[in-house]
């Protein structure tokens, strides 16, 4: 976690028989198991000059003792033959399910063609409009972890392109023509009826696969655009059958979390014949601080990263648990799952609950359009570690398990338990249980011993959460006393 993941890192440039940098990178982005092949075969003095060219500015990372940590698993875990990650969404084959999200990671042909080049699959490239676009500077926060450079929200006040229409849509069809097996989506916004049409209609024109209709920008300057319609199910139904009237490709509204029921208009959207919709857009919040003022004046603005990714689960599910959404009562509607996603398990979460695609932005924004390589590497073994060969396999099969609080079992217990050899006696589950729990657990503290004390536990697992050794694990659950 402390690699800076330099841009053409020094530590990779003097290993000639590995790559230090990636095997770092495939454990910070969830690919642990995997990291050993690009160190496998490095020399020991190899991998002590990559230490004496890491540039961190506090102390180089310890890649020789990294290389041991992973030597008993190198190379295990990876596929003989790759699995495919192809999907369809909205009857579009997708080479995987990997599309950029409507931001400033996609604003020009260039920027989208490095990406497609990386191997992103498609495209929801930044939402056009008819308005004249002046953006503030600056324009993003980052609420960071212990001041640490990761971002763990992430805010900004961008709203929409600031190229000429004619311009943007021009570059959707080059970028269409150039990578033809690429899923190209142009988002649009308008502010009338006859914007939105006129807009769908262009894109169209430009040959792209599908519109975006964005419902959902959190910090529009002009009123009755961005979320205005979004949190208004009367103008996404209306909205969504105009376009939908107006063009033969596929209409994918994008709503708005910055509503107490997103199945609303997520309804308004299936009875105006929507083929998809996006989620989530932005969460209007605020930040404080120097970073966060424009001129000395503050506004509210939209928060991303990975700590909105709960509350994005939370809108798809309740969308997918919708029975005519789900198809239930005739054909389904898709989900494209949007918020905090960084790694393949992140996506995993969003494709079990019935996305059958997902955005990135803020993790692109950090870390590049490289965090590519480890989506697909993550998402190819886990589907090969589980013995399936299709990614639809995956679709929705978390839905079924879920259940209002009142289904929920009240009658047994599960209890937690301490493993010794693991335990280092810092006594936090002691501190935790206390103040924030119980008072389950006692401490010893000339053996720094924790030990549960059955008669007053609950079988919360606030001590396990907040081991941090992973020394607390559970015992079978049995009936209440």
């Amino acid at each position: 976690m402390r690699c800076l993941l330099c841009a053409d890192a020094p530590c990779s440039k003097v290993c000639k028989n590995g790559d230090p940098a990636r095997a770092i990178r495939a454990i910070r982005f969830d690919n642990e198991k995997l990291a050993g092949q690009w160190l496998a075969s490095c020399t020991d003095e190899e991998l002590e000059a990559a230490e004496r060219a890491c540039i961190h500015y506090d102390r180089p990372i310890r890649i020789r003792e990294l290389r041991r940590c992973l030597s008993v698993e190198c190379g295990e875990g990876a596929t003989a033959e790759p699995v495919s990650l192809a999907i369809d969404f909205c009857g579009i084959r997708c080479e995987n399910p990997f599309f950029l999200a409507s931001s400033a990671i996609c604003t020009n042909y260039e920027m989208v063609a490095r990406a497609f080049e990386a191997g992103w699959a498609g495209v929801f490239y930044k939402t056009i409009c008819l308005q004249d676009i002046r953006e503030v500077s600056p324009r993003f926060d980052a609420v960071q972890d212990g001041g640490k450079s990761d971002f763990f929200a992430f805010r900004n006040m961008e709203q929409l392109s600031e190229n000429p229409v004619e311009m943007d849509f021009d570059i959707l069809h080059r970028l269409k023509r150039d990578y033809p097996s690429k899923v190209v989506v142009a988002s649009i916004m308008g502010q009338t009826e006859e914007q939105w049409i006129d807009l769908a209609k262009m894109a169209e024109e430009a040959r792209v696969d599908a519109v975006e209709l964005n419902f959902s920008c959190p910090q529009m300057r002009l009123a009755g655009m961005g979320s205005d319609v979004g949190q208004n199910a009367e103008q996404v139904l209306f909205l969504t059958a105009y376009v939908k009237r107006s063009v033969s490709i596929p209409v994918i509204p994008k709503m708005t979390p910055n509503i107490t029921h997103i199945s609303q208009p997520a309804i308004a959207a299936y009875f105006a014949d929507a083929d998809a919709i996006s989620a989530i857009n932005t969460i209007k919040s605020v930040t404080m601080g120097d970073r966060a003022a424009v001129s000395g004046r503050k506004a509210v603005s939209g928060l991303s990263g990975r700590a909105v990714k709960p509350i994005a689960l939370r809108y798809i599910l309740e969308m997918a648990q919708v029975p005519m959404m789900n198809g239930a009562h005739g054909k389904p509607i898709e989900l494209s799952g949007i918020g905090g996603i960084e790694t393949w398990r992140d996506a995993l979460e969003f494709i079990q609950l019935g996305c059958r695609s997902v955005q990135v932005c803020t993790a692109v924004m950090q870390y590049g359009y490289r965090i590519i390589d480890d989506l697909v590497l993550g998402l190819r073994n886990y589907l090969a570690e589980r013995g399936l060969t299709k990614l639809d396999a995956l679709v929705g099969e978390e839905v079924p398990n879920f259940v209002t609080p009142t289904d929920l079992d009240r009658d047994t217990i599960v209890y937690p338990k301490i493993d010794r050899e693991r335990c280092i006696g810092c006594g936090r589950c002691y501190t935790s249980c206390m103040d924030g729990g119980h008072q389950a657990i006692a401490f010893d503290t000339e053996k720094r011993q924790p030990r549960i004390v059955g008669t007053k536990c609950v079988g919360c697992h606030l001590c396990r959460l907040v081991c941090p050794t992973g020394a607390i694990g559970t015992t079978k659950r049995i009936g209440k006393k």
